[in-house]
Protein backbone atom coordinates (compact mmCIF):
# COMPACT_ATOMS: atom_id res chain seq x y z
CA UNK A 1 0.00 0.00 0.00
CA UNK A 2 2.80 2.36 0.85
CA UNK A 3 4.56 1.52 -2.43
CA UNK A 4 1.42 2.29 -4.46
CA UNK A 5 0.96 5.66 -2.73
CA UNK A 6 4.57 6.61 -3.38
CA UNK A 7 4.32 5.61 -7.06
CA UNK A 8 1.07 7.56 -7.45
CA UNK A 9 2.65 10.69 -5.98
CA UNK A 10 5.73 10.29 -8.18
CA UNK A 11 3.61 9.91 -11.34
CA UNK A 12 1.58 13.01 -10.46
CA UNK A 13 4.75 15.01 -9.88
CA UNK A 14 6.29 13.74 -13.12
CA UNK A 15 3.18 14.69 -15.13
CA UNK A 16 3.25 18.21 -13.70
CA UNK A 17 6.92 18.51 -14.53
CA UNK A 18 6.07 18.68 -18.25
CA UNK A 19 3.99 21.82 -17.68
CA UNK A 20 5.46 25.25 -17.10
CA UNK A 21 3.95 26.45 -13.81
CA UNK A 22 4.87 30.06 -14.57
CA UNK A 23 2.33 29.82 -17.39
CA UNK A 24 -0.15 27.18 -16.17
CA UNK A 25 -0.64 28.29 -12.55
CA UNK A 26 -2.72 31.40 -13.28
CA UNK A 27 -6.36 31.40 -12.21
CA UNK A 28 -8.21 32.29 -15.42
CA UNK A 29 -11.53 30.51 -14.87
CA UNK A 30 -13.28 33.80 -14.07
CA UNK A 31 -11.39 36.01 -16.50
CA UNK A 32 -14.57 36.51 -18.56
CA UNK A 33 -16.68 37.34 -15.50
CA UNK A 34 -17.40 40.91 -14.44
CA UNK A 35 -15.86 42.04 -11.17
CA UNK A 36 -18.37 42.78 -8.43
CA UNK A 37 -18.40 44.48 -5.05
CA UNK A 38 -20.54 44.72 -1.97
CA UNK A 39 -20.42 48.38 -1.03
CA UNK A 40 -22.31 47.96 2.27
CA UNK A 41 -23.13 45.19 4.76
CA UNK A 42 -26.76 45.47 3.64
CA UNK A 43 -25.76 44.60 0.07
CA UNK A 44 -23.69 41.71 1.35
CA UNK A 45 -26.51 40.37 3.52
CA UNK A 46 -28.99 40.52 0.64
CA UNK A 47 -26.52 39.27 -1.98
CA UNK A 48 -26.92 42.47 -4.02
CA UNK A 49 -23.76 43.27 -5.96
CA UNK A 50 -22.55 46.22 -8.02
CA UNK A 51 -20.60 45.99 -11.29
CA UNK A 52 -20.17 49.78 -11.60
CA UNK A 53 -19.53 52.14 -8.72
CA UNK A 54 -18.16 55.52 -7.70
CA UNK A 55 -17.30 57.41 -4.52
CA UNK A 56 -16.35 60.62 -6.32
CA UNK A 57 -12.68 59.65 -6.56
CA UNK A 58 -12.56 55.94 -7.38
CA UNK A 59 -14.81 55.57 -10.40
CA UNK A 60 -15.69 52.32 -12.15
CA UNK A 61 -18.10 53.68 -14.73
CA UNK A 62 -18.14 50.52 -16.87
CA UNK A 63 -18.03 46.88 -15.77
CA UNK A 64 -14.54 45.41 -15.79
CA UNK A 65 -13.49 41.80 -16.01
CA UNK A 66 -11.88 39.86 -13.20
CA UNK A 67 -8.14 39.61 -12.99
CA UNK A 68 -5.99 37.97 -15.63
CA UNK A 69 -6.92 38.93 -19.18
CA UNK A 70 -3.89 37.86 -21.16
CA UNK A 71 -0.66 35.93 -20.64
CA UNK A 72 2.21 36.15 -23.11
CA UNK A 73 5.77 34.97 -22.74
CA UNK A 74 9.24 35.27 -24.17
CA UNK A 75 12.45 33.41 -23.46
CA UNK A 76 13.12 35.47 -20.33
CA UNK A 77 9.80 36.96 -19.25
CA UNK A 78 6.18 36.17 -18.46
CA UNK A 79 3.87 39.14 -19.10
CA UNK A 80 0.47 39.16 -17.40
CA UNK A 81 -2.20 41.69 -18.29
CA UNK A 82 -4.74 42.14 -15.52
CA UNK A 83 -7.46 44.43 -14.27
CA UNK A 84 -6.27 43.81 -10.70
CA UNK A 85 -9.85 43.01 -9.64
CA UNK A 86 -10.55 39.75 -7.81
CA UNK A 87 -12.85 36.91 -8.83
CA UNK A 88 -14.71 36.81 -5.51
CA UNK A 89 -17.18 39.56 -4.70
CA UNK A 90 -15.03 42.22 -3.08
CA UNK A 91 -16.04 44.24 -0.03
CA UNK A 92 -17.61 45.69 1.95
CA UNK A 93 -14.79 47.51 3.70
CA UNK A 94 -15.10 48.81 7.24
CA UNK A 95 -18.88 48.45 7.16
CA UNK A 96 -19.07 50.72 4.14
CA UNK A 97 -17.15 53.59 5.75
CA UNK A 98 -13.76 52.96 4.15
CA UNK A 99 -13.06 55.89 1.78
CA UNK A 100 -11.53 53.86 -1.07
CA UNK A 101 -13.10 51.60 -3.69
CA UNK A 102 -11.28 49.27 -6.11
CA UNK A 103 -10.94 50.17 -9.78
CA UNK A 104 -9.69 48.52 -12.96
CA UNK A 105 -5.91 49.10 -13.00
CA UNK A 106 -5.32 47.59 -16.51
CA UNK A 107 -1.65 46.91 -15.88
CA UNK A 108 1.01 44.62 -17.30
CA UNK A 109 3.20 42.77 -14.80
CA UNK A 110 6.48 41.20 -15.97
CA UNK A 111 7.92 38.22 -14.10
CA UNK A 112 11.43 36.83 -14.76
CA UNK A 113 11.41 33.26 -16.09
CA UNK A 114 14.84 32.40 -14.73
CA UNK A 115 15.13 33.68 -11.14
CA UNK A 116 18.60 34.17 -9.70
CA UNK A 117 19.58 34.00 -6.04
CA UNK A 118 20.89 37.24 -4.57
CA UNK A 119 24.59 36.98 -3.75
CA UNK A 120 24.75 40.06 -1.52
CA UNK A 121 22.69 41.70 1.17
CA UNK A 122 20.49 43.93 -0.94
CA UNK A 123 18.06 45.31 1.61
CA UNK A 124 14.73 46.31 0.08
CA UNK A 125 12.12 48.48 1.78
CA UNK A 126 9.54 46.60 -0.24
CA UNK A 127 6.00 47.81 -0.90
CA UNK A 128 4.60 45.84 -3.80
CA UNK A 129 6.25 42.42 -3.82
CA UNK A 130 4.45 40.34 -6.46
CA UNK A 131 1.13 39.26 -7.90
CA UNK A 132 -1.29 36.52 -7.00
CA UNK A 133 -2.46 34.10 -9.68
CA UNK A 134 -5.89 35.76 -9.88
CA UNK A 135 -4.17 38.94 -11.11
CA UNK A 136 -4.46 40.82 -7.80
CA UNK A 137 -1.44 42.68 -6.45
CA UNK A 138 0.58 41.53 -3.43
CA UNK A 139 1.97 44.05 -0.91
CA UNK A 140 4.42 43.45 1.92
CA UNK A 141 3.63 43.22 5.65
CA UNK A 142 3.88 46.97 6.32
CA UNK A 143 1.30 49.70 5.80
CA UNK A 144 3.77 52.42 4.67
CA UNK A 145 3.74 54.23 8.03
CA UNK A 146 6.03 54.11 11.03
CA UNK A 147 6.63 55.69 14.41
CA UNK A 148 7.84 59.29 14.57
CA UNK A 149 10.02 59.72 17.68
CA UNK A 150 10.01 63.50 17.35
CA UNK A 151 6.21 63.60 17.33
CA UNK A 152 5.74 60.80 19.89
CA UNK A 153 3.18 59.05 17.69
CA UNK A 154 2.71 56.99 14.57
CA UNK A 155 2.64 58.71 11.25
CA UNK A 156 -0.65 58.10 9.46
CA UNK A 157 -2.88 59.74 6.85
CA UNK A 158 -4.56 61.68 9.68
CA UNK A 159 -1.51 63.02 11.54
CA UNK A 160 0.07 64.85 8.62
CA UNK A 161 3.66 64.06 9.69
CA UNK A 162 4.83 62.11 6.66
CA UNK A 163 5.65 58.42 6.94
CA UNK A 164 7.63 58.50 10.18
CA UNK A 165 11.23 57.48 10.97
CA UNK A 166 11.08 54.16 9.04
CA UNK A 167 12.61 52.38 12.07
CA UNK A 168 9.52 51.02 13.84
CA UNK A 169 7.33 50.06 10.88
CA UNK A 170 3.65 49.37 11.38
CA UNK A 171 2.23 45.92 10.70
CA UNK A 172 -0.54 46.30 8.09
CA UNK A 173 -2.75 43.53 9.50
CA UNK A 174 -2.62 44.93 13.03
CA UNK A 175 -3.12 48.56 12.01
CA UNK A 176 -5.32 48.26 8.93
CA UNK A 177 -6.96 44.86 9.33
CA UNK A 178 -10.30 46.46 10.23
CA UNK A 179 -10.43 47.84 6.67
CA UNK A 180 -9.97 44.40 5.04
CA UNK A 181 -12.92 42.65 3.44
CA UNK A 182 -13.81 38.99 3.98
CA UNK A 183 -11.07 38.03 1.52
CA UNK A 184 -8.50 39.93 3.67
CA UNK A 185 -7.89 42.61 1.06
CA UNK A 186 -8.49 46.33 0.58
CA UNK A 187 -7.43 49.14 -1.76
CA UNK A 188 -5.39 52.30 -1.40
CA UNK A 189 -6.58 55.74 -2.51
CA UNK A 190 -5.85 55.06 -6.20
CA UNK A 191 -8.10 52.02 -6.18
CA UNK A 192 -5.45 49.27 -6.29
CA UNK A 193 -7.04 46.23 -4.67
CA UNK A 194 -4.32 44.25 -2.86
CA UNK A 195 -3.40 41.79 -0.13
CA UNK A 196 -0.89 42.23 2.71
CA UNK A 197 -1.58 38.74 4.08
CA UNK A 198 -2.86 35.41 2.78
CA UNK A 199 -5.50 35.62 0.00
CA UNK A 200 -8.00 33.35 1.75
CA UNK A 201 -10.73 33.71 -0.91
CA UNK A 202 -8.28 32.79 -3.66
CA UNK A 203 -7.19 29.80 -1.59
CA UNK A 204 -10.83 28.73 -1.48
CA UNK A 205 -11.18 29.08 -5.25
CA UNK A 206 -8.03 26.99 -5.71
CA UNK A 207 -9.22 24.28 -3.31
CA UNK A 208 -6.65 24.94 -0.60
CA UNK A 209 -8.15 23.80 2.72
CA UNK A 210 -10.56 26.75 3.08
CA UNK A 211 -14.33 26.65 3.60
CA UNK A 212 -16.86 29.26 2.54
CA UNK A 213 -19.93 30.00 4.64
CA UNK A 214 -22.67 30.87 2.13
CA UNK A 215 -24.92 32.31 4.85
CA UNK A 216 -22.39 34.82 6.22
CA UNK A 217 -20.33 35.04 3.01
CA UNK A 218 -17.12 34.56 4.95
CA UNK A 219 -14.10 32.29 4.61
CA UNK A 220 -12.39 30.20 7.26
CA UNK A 221 -9.70 27.56 7.50
CA UNK A 222 -11.12 24.06 7.21
CA UNK A 223 -11.24 22.11 10.47
CA UNK A 224 -10.24 18.86 8.78
CA UNK A 225 -6.64 17.74 8.40
CA UNK A 226 -4.97 18.97 5.18
CA UNK A 227 -4.75 16.24 2.56
CA UNK A 228 -2.63 17.86 -0.15
CA UNK A 229 0.15 20.33 -0.76
CA UNK A 230 -1.05 23.91 -1.13
CA UNK A 231 -1.22 25.27 -4.68
CA UNK A 232 0.82 28.11 -6.10
CA UNK A 233 -0.91 31.31 -4.95
CA UNK A 234 1.26 33.78 -6.80
CA UNK A 235 4.65 34.84 -8.08
CA UNK A 236 7.10 37.16 -6.38
CA UNK A 237 8.99 39.87 -8.21
CA UNK A 238 12.11 37.71 -8.08
CA UNK A 239 10.37 34.98 -10.12
CA UNK A 240 9.95 32.43 -7.33
CA UNK A 241 6.48 31.02 -6.46
CA UNK A 242 4.54 31.53 -3.26
CA UNK A 243 2.40 28.65 -2.02
CA UNK A 244 -0.40 28.38 0.50
CA UNK A 245 0.48 27.37 4.08
CA UNK A 246 0.76 23.58 3.61
CA UNK A 247 3.81 21.76 2.30
CA UNK A 248 5.58 18.43 2.52
CA UNK A 249 6.78 17.56 6.02
CA UNK A 250 10.20 16.70 4.62
CA UNK A 251 11.18 19.38 2.10
CA UNK A 252 12.82 16.84 -0.22
CA UNK A 253 10.35 13.94 0.14
CA UNK A 254 6.88 14.24 -1.47
CA UNK A 255 5.78 11.05 0.33
CA UNK A 256 6.52 12.49 3.79
CA UNK A 257 3.01 13.79 4.52
CA UNK A 258 1.44 17.26 4.59
CA UNK A 259 1.59 19.81 7.37
CA UNK A 260 1.37 23.53 8.04
CA UNK A 261 4.62 25.39 7.50
CA UNK A 262 5.98 26.99 10.67
CA UNK A 263 7.22 30.58 10.49
CA UNK A 264 10.66 31.38 11.87
CA UNK A 265 9.39 34.62 13.42
CA UNK A 266 8.03 34.95 16.98
CA UNK A 267 6.95 37.89 19.12
CA UNK A 268 9.58 39.44 21.34
CA UNK A 269 7.59 38.49 24.42
CA UNK A 270 10.24 36.66 26.45
CA UNK A 271 9.37 33.23 25.05
CA UNK A 272 11.26 31.01 22.57
CA UNK A 273 14.50 32.66 23.66
CA UNK A 274 13.36 36.12 22.53
CA UNK A 275 13.81 39.27 24.58
CA UNK A 276 10.78 40.88 26.23
CA UNK A 277 9.95 44.32 24.85
CA UNK A 278 7.29 44.83 27.50
CA UNK A 279 10.13 44.87 30.06
CA UNK A 280 13.01 46.39 28.10
CA UNK A 281 11.15 48.87 25.94
CA UNK A 282 11.65 49.31 22.21
CA UNK A 283 15.33 50.27 22.44
CA UNK A 284 16.86 47.67 20.12
CA UNK A 285 16.09 46.30 16.69
CA UNK A 286 15.72 42.55 16.30
CA UNK A 287 18.94 40.89 15.11
CA UNK A 288 17.47 40.01 11.72
CA UNK A 289 16.49 43.62 11.00
CA UNK A 290 19.90 44.95 12.04
CA UNK A 291 21.49 42.34 9.78
CA UNK A 292 19.22 43.22 6.86
CA UNK A 293 19.98 46.93 7.18
CA UNK A 294 23.67 46.41 8.02
CA UNK A 295 23.45 48.53 11.15
CA UNK A 296 23.71 48.19 14.91
CA UNK A 297 20.77 46.69 16.77
CA UNK A 298 21.27 49.23 19.58
CA UNK A 299 19.31 52.39 18.83
CA UNK A 300 20.11 56.01 19.56
CA UNK A 301 17.75 57.82 21.93
CA UNK A 302 16.05 59.59 19.03
CA UNK A 303 15.41 56.24 17.29
CA UNK A 304 13.62 54.32 20.04
CA UNK A 305 9.99 53.35 19.76
CA UNK A 306 7.07 53.76 22.18
CA UNK A 307 6.71 51.52 25.22
CA UNK A 308 4.44 48.51 24.83
CA UNK A 309 0.97 49.68 25.84
CA UNK A 310 -2.69 49.44 24.91
CA UNK A 311 -2.12 51.95 22.11
CA UNK A 312 1.11 50.30 20.97
CA UNK A 313 0.66 46.59 21.74
CA UNK A 314 3.26 43.95 21.04
CA UNK A 315 3.00 43.14 17.33
CA UNK A 316 2.08 46.71 16.41
CA UNK A 317 5.38 46.93 14.51
CA UNK A 318 7.16 44.30 12.44
CA UNK A 319 10.29 44.97 14.52
CA UNK A 320 8.39 43.44 17.46
CA UNK A 321 9.35 40.02 16.04
CA UNK A 322 12.51 37.98 16.56
CA UNK A 323 13.85 35.34 14.20
CA UNK A 324 14.29 31.94 15.83
CA UNK A 325 17.72 31.07 14.43
CA UNK A 326 19.02 34.23 16.12
CA UNK A 327 17.70 32.78 19.38
CA UNK A 328 19.36 29.38 19.26
CA UNK A 329 16.67 27.50 17.34
CA UNK A 330 17.40 25.32 14.30
CA UNK A 331 16.06 25.96 10.80
CA UNK A 332 14.45 22.80 9.41
CA UNK A 333 13.95 21.35 12.87
CA UNK A 334 12.29 23.94 15.10
CA UNK A 335 10.76 25.89 12.22
CA UNK A 336 10.34 25.50 8.45
CA UNK A 337 10.80 28.88 6.80
CA UNK A 338 13.81 31.18 6.57
CA UNK A 339 14.05 34.97 6.88
CA UNK A 340 12.53 35.36 3.42
CA UNK A 341 9.60 33.17 4.57
CA UNK A 342 10.54 30.34 2.25
CA UNK A 343 12.68 27.25 1.82
CA UNK A 344 14.29 25.12 -0.86
CA UNK A 345 11.99 22.14 -1.42
CA UNK A 346 10.21 19.89 -3.89
CA UNK A 347 6.60 20.73 -4.71
CA UNK A 348 3.98 19.19 -7.04
CA UNK A 349 4.93 21.70 -9.75
CA UNK A 350 8.69 21.47 -9.11
CA UNK A 351 9.53 17.80 -8.48
CA UNK A 352 13.24 18.55 -8.82
CA UNK A 353 13.12 21.37 -6.31
CA UNK A 354 12.82 25.14 -6.18
CA UNK A 355 13.02 27.91 -3.68
CA UNK A 356 9.43 28.63 -2.66
CA UNK A 357 7.77 31.14 -0.37
CA UNK A 358 4.82 30.04 1.78
CA UNK A 359 2.05 32.17 3.24
CA UNK A 360 1.94 31.72 7.02
CA UNK A 361 -0.98 31.08 9.37
CA UNK A 362 -1.14 29.93 12.98
CA UNK A 363 -2.73 26.77 14.36
CA UNK A 364 -6.13 28.53 14.44
CA UNK A 365 -5.88 29.51 10.78
CA UNK A 366 -5.14 33.21 11.41
CA UNK A 367 -2.48 35.02 9.37
CA UNK A 368 0.84 35.48 11.20
CA UNK A 369 3.96 37.51 10.47
CA UNK A 370 5.62 37.73 7.99
CA UNK A 371 2.45 36.62 6.14
CA UNK A 372 3.81 36.30 2.58
CA UNK A 373 7.45 37.37 2.60
CA UNK A 374 10.13 38.72 4.94
CA UNK A 375 11.95 42.01 4.50
CA UNK A 376 14.10 40.86 1.60
CA UNK A 377 13.74 38.80 -1.57
CA UNK A 378 15.56 35.49 -1.97
CA UNK A 379 16.29 36.37 -5.60
CA UNK A 380 16.82 39.58 -7.52
CA UNK A 381 13.42 41.39 -7.70
CA UNK A 382 13.55 42.14 -11.42
CA UNK A 383 9.82 41.69 -11.91
CA UNK A 384 7.87 44.90 -12.27
CA UNK A 385 5.01 46.76 -13.84
CA UNK A 386 5.81 47.67 -17.45
CA UNK A 387 4.31 50.18 -19.84
CA UNK A 388 4.29 47.82 -22.80
CA UNK A 389 5.81 44.72 -24.38
CA UNK A 390 8.65 45.44 -26.77
CA UNK A 391 9.90 42.01 -27.81
CA UNK A 392 8.51 38.99 -29.71
CA UNK A 393 6.20 36.94 -27.49
CA UNK A 394 4.03 33.85 -27.57
CA UNK A 395 0.39 34.21 -26.51
CA UNK A 396 -0.38 31.61 -23.84
CA UNK A 397 -3.82 32.80 -22.75
CA UNK A 398 -6.42 35.28 -23.93
CA UNK A 399 -9.54 36.01 -21.91
CA UNK A 400 -12.91 34.45 -22.66
CA UNK A 401 -15.13 35.85 -25.43
CA UNK A 402 -16.47 39.27 -24.58
CA UNK A 403 -20.10 39.55 -23.49
CA UNK A 404 -22.28 42.66 -24.00
CA UNK A 405 -22.97 44.82 -20.98
CA UNK A 406 -26.46 46.29 -20.79
CA UNK A 407 -26.61 49.78 -19.34
CA UNK A 408 -29.51 52.18 -18.86
CA UNK A 409 -28.70 54.02 -22.12
CA UNK A 410 -27.26 51.42 -24.48
CA UNK A 411 -25.64 48.03 -24.89
CA UNK A 412 -21.87 48.31 -24.54
CA UNK A 413 -19.32 45.76 -25.64
CA UNK A 414 -16.01 45.84 -23.78
CA UNK A 415 -12.95 44.59 -25.63
CA UNK A 416 -9.45 44.19 -24.25
CA UNK A 417 -7.03 46.53 -26.01
CA UNK A 418 -3.69 44.77 -26.29
CA UNK A 419 -2.02 48.03 -27.12
CA UNK A 420 -2.79 49.99 -23.99
CA UNK A 421 -3.79 47.25 -21.57
CA UNK A 422 -7.22 48.81 -21.04
CA UNK A 423 -10.73 48.49 -22.47
CA UNK A 424 -12.39 49.92 -25.53
CA UNK A 425 -16.17 50.26 -25.68
CA UNK A 426 -18.55 50.15 -28.64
Amino acid sequence: MKIISTVTIFCALTANAFADPQITSWFTLDSGKFAQIYRTPAEKNSGTTETTWSNGRNNQSQPAYCGVQEIVSSTNWIYVRSTGLASQTMGPWQNGWFPNLPTDQHFIFAIPRHPKIQTGNNFNRLGEIGMFVDGVRMFDACDSFSYSHQNNQDASPRTGIGQGDRIWNRDALVNEGRTFDAALAHQQNRGTYHYHVEPIALRYLLGDHVDFDAATKTYRESSSAPQKHSPILGWMQDGYPIYGPFGFSNPTNPASGIRRMISGFVLRDGQNGADNLAQTGRHTLPTWEAREQNRSAALQTFETGPNVSENYPLGHYIEDYAFLSDRGKTFGKDFDLDEFNGRWCVTPEFPHGTFAYFTTIDADGKPIYPYNMGRRFHGYPNGQLVRGIFEPVTTNFLAHPIAPVKTAMKTTTLTWNSGNGGYDSK
